[in-house]
C-alpha cells in the first residue's frame, strides 16, 4: 500500500504524518524545538535543532503506523517560509542560527531601503520588509566574518528550512527549493519565475549562495540511507506552509480561500494561472507549480495569532497549556469590554507596521484571566476580518466561504466568533493538519499515487460548519472597538 511521509517543520515544532493512499492520516509524529531570543525584537532558531527535532518527529510517525523508513513511497516537505538558514555545502554545518520570519533586527535596514520598494513589488509582490528572506541573508554576510568572502567562493548555500532538509536528507546531494518558498524571499521575480540579478545586487546577496528553482510537486532527490532512517526514499513534494495548506484544503479554483490558525494566521486566496499586480497591504505569491502549470495567490500574513496563546501560556503563565485556552475563554459571555491587539512582533497584513506593539486595553477591576483568553481569541478573527475586507476590496470578489486549520481551528468558539465577523460559512476539514497534508498531497502527484486534483477535490472532508449569526449590528460593533484598540496599539512607538 502506498505511504507518504509528510514532514511539515513549523515555527515551534516539527510534525511528520504517515498518510495513505485514501488521504487519510495513519499516524503522527511531534517534537517541539527551542526558540532564541538573542535580543528584544530578534528571534532565531539552532537549524541542528529543527533537524533533529525532524529525525525524531518521523521516528515517531513510522513507530505509530507500524512500517520501516524502507516502506515509504515518498516523502513531501512544507516549513515555516522566509526563515533563512546559511549553511557550509562541505560539512552541512549551519554558519549561524538561522533567523527566524518573525525576527525585526533588519526593520531599519529596510526602511533605509523604503524608497525601492515600488520597484521590489514590481517583481517580487511583496511588500519591503523585514519578514521576509533577504535583508536576513544580508545581515548574516555583512555580520559574520568573512561569510561574505565564502559565499561568493561558492562554499555557502542559502535555503529556507524546505532546502536545509533537503540538503540534509539527501547528504548534501541537492540544493533546491520550489517557486513558493522561493517567492518569500524578496529576490524571486514572481512575473519572470527567476532569481531576479537587479534585486540580489540591491540586497548584497551572491548568486552562488543560491537553491535551484524546481516544480513544487517532483522529484527533488533521494534521501541519503546514512542520513535518513536507512532507508532511500524519493523526495518528491515541497511547498511553504501556507500554500501546502491551500493545497491541503483542496482550494485548486480561482477565489477559493483557506486561513490557517498557526504561529501567526495565514489567509490566501487562489488566483489562478496569472499572478496579479501588487496589492496595496496584500501579497502577491506563488502557490504551487505542478506539472508545468503555475498557481499564483493573494495573501494576508497576520503575524501573531497562536503566538499570543503561548505568550499567556509562557509570558503571563495564565494558562498551564494551549489547550485551556478554549474553554477558559467560553467560561464569560464576552470580553467585558477588553481587546487584545497582538502585536508582539509588530502588525502584518493589512496594515505593515513594524512599530506597533502589543496592546491590552479596556482593562478594569472586574478584568479576569479569562476575559484576556477570550479577547485574544477574538483577536483572531478580527485580524482575519482585517485581511478578508482588504482582500475582496482589492481582488473585487466575495468570499464565499472560508476553509480553516491549524491549531487554534479546534475551537469551536473562535470558528463562530470567525463566521459572526466575516458573515460566511466557516469550513472546517477532518484533518486539520492540512499544511502537512498538502505536502503529502503534492509528493504523491509526482510518484502517481493520486491522478490530479480532481481526485484529491474529492478526498477532502468536512468536519464541521459554522453559519454567521445575522445580527450584523453586534458584529459590527464589536468589530468598531477592535479599529480603536488598533489605533492604539499603531500610535505606541513611532520610527526613529
Amino acid at each position: 500500500m502506498p505511504r507518504i511521509l509528510a514532514i511539515d517543520a513549523g515555527t515551534t515544532g516539527v510534525t511528520a504524518l504517515v498518510v495513505g493512499q485514501d488521504a487519510r492520516v495513519q499516524a503522527r509524529g511531534y517534537r517541539e524545538f527551542p526558540q532564541h531570543f538573542p535580543r528584544p525584537g530578534w528571534v532565531e532558531h539552532d537549524a541542528r535543532e529543527i533537524w533533529n527535532a525532524t529525525l525524531a518527529a518521523c521516528r515517531e510517525a513510522l513507530s505509530a503506523a507500524s512500517i520501516q523508513a524502507g516502506d515509504l513511497t515518498a516523502i513531501g516537505i512544507t516549513n515555516q517560509r522566509e526563515t533563512t538558514v546559511l549553511w557550509d555545502r562541505a560539512t552541512l554545518e549551519p554558519v549561524h542560527n538561522a533567523i527566524v520570519w518573525q525576527d525585526r533586527r533588519t526593520a531599519e535596514r529596510c526602511d533605509a531601503l523604503r524608497a525601492e520598494e515600488p520597484r521590489i513589488r514590481a517583481r517580487t509582490g511583496l511588500v519591503l520588509d523585514a519578514y521576509f528572506s533577504a535583508t536576513k541573508i544580508e545581515w548574516l554576510l555583512e555580520s559574520v566574518p568573512g561569510l561574505d568572502e565564502r559565499a561568493r567562493a561558492g562554499e555557502i548555500a542559502f535555503g529556507t528550512i524546505d532546502s536545509w532538509l533537503v540538503a540534509k536528507l539527501t547528504g548534501g546531494r541537492v540544493h533546491a527549493t520550489d517557486p513558493s518558498n522561493a517567492s518569500r524571499t524578496l529576490l524571486y521575480n514572481i512575473y519572470d519565475r527567476a532569481w531576479d540579478p537587479a534585486l540580489l545586487e540591491a540586497f548584497g546577496v551572491p548568486p552562488e549562495v543560491l537553491p535551484e528553482v524546481r516544480p513544487s510537486s517532483g522529484r527533488f532527490g533521494v534521501t541519503e540511507a546514512g542520513a535518513f532512517l536507512g532507508a532511500r526514499i524519493p523526495v518528491s513534494g515541497i511547498a511553504g506552509d501556507q500554500q501546502a495548506a491551500l493545497f491541503g484544503q483542496a482550494c485548486f479554483s480561482p477565489g477559493m480561500a483557506k486561513n490557517t490558525y498557526g504561529t501567526g494566521s495565514f489567509v490566501l486566496m487562489n488566483t489562478g494561472p496569472t499572478a496579479a499586480p501588487p496589492q496595496p497591504g496584500l501579497l502577491v505569491t506563488v502557490a504551487w507549480e505542478i506539472g508545468g502549470q503555475i498557481c499564483y495567490a493573494l495573501e494576508g500574513s497576520i503575524f501573531i495569532t497562536g503566538a499570543a496563546i503561548q505568550w499567556l501560556r509562557d509570558g503571563l503563565r495564565i494558562i498551564g497549556s494551549a489547550a485551556e485556552t478554549g474553554p477558559l475563554a467560553e467560561s464569560v459571555p464576552d470580553t467585558g469590554g477588553v481587546y487584545f491587539v497582538p502585536a508582539l512582533a509588530g502588525l502584518g497584513s493589512p496594515h505593515w507596521d513594524p512599530y506597533a506593539r502589543g496592546t491590552i486595553v479596556g482593562i478594569t477591576r472586574g478584568t479576569t484571566t479569562a476575559h484576556i483568553a477570550r479577547a485574544t481569541v477574538e483577536a483572531m478573527a478580527y485580524q482575519t476580518r482585517d485581511v478578508v475586507e482588504a482582500m475582496e476590496r482589492e481582488a473585487g470578489v466575495r468570499l464565499p466561504e472560508l476553509r480553516v486549520d491549524g491549531g487554534a481551528s479546534v475551537m469551536d468558539l473562535l470558528c463562530r466568533l470567525q463566521a459572526d465577523q466575516l458573515g460566511v460559512a466557516v469550513r472546517r476539514p477532518e484533518v486539520k493538519e492540512t499544511t502537512a497534508l498538502g505536502a503529502a498531497f503534492m509528493a504523491g502527484l509526482a510518484e502517481g499515487i493520486w491522478s490530479g486534483t480532481e481526485e484529491l477535490a474529492r478526498a477532502w472532508r468536512i468536519e464541521k460548519e459554522f453559519l454567521p449569526s445575522p445580527d450584523h449590528g453586534e458584529r459590527d460593533r464589536l468589530y468598531a472597538g477592535w479599529v480603536r484598540a488598533l489605533g492604539r496599539a499603531r500610535g505606541w512607538a513611532e520610527p526613529a
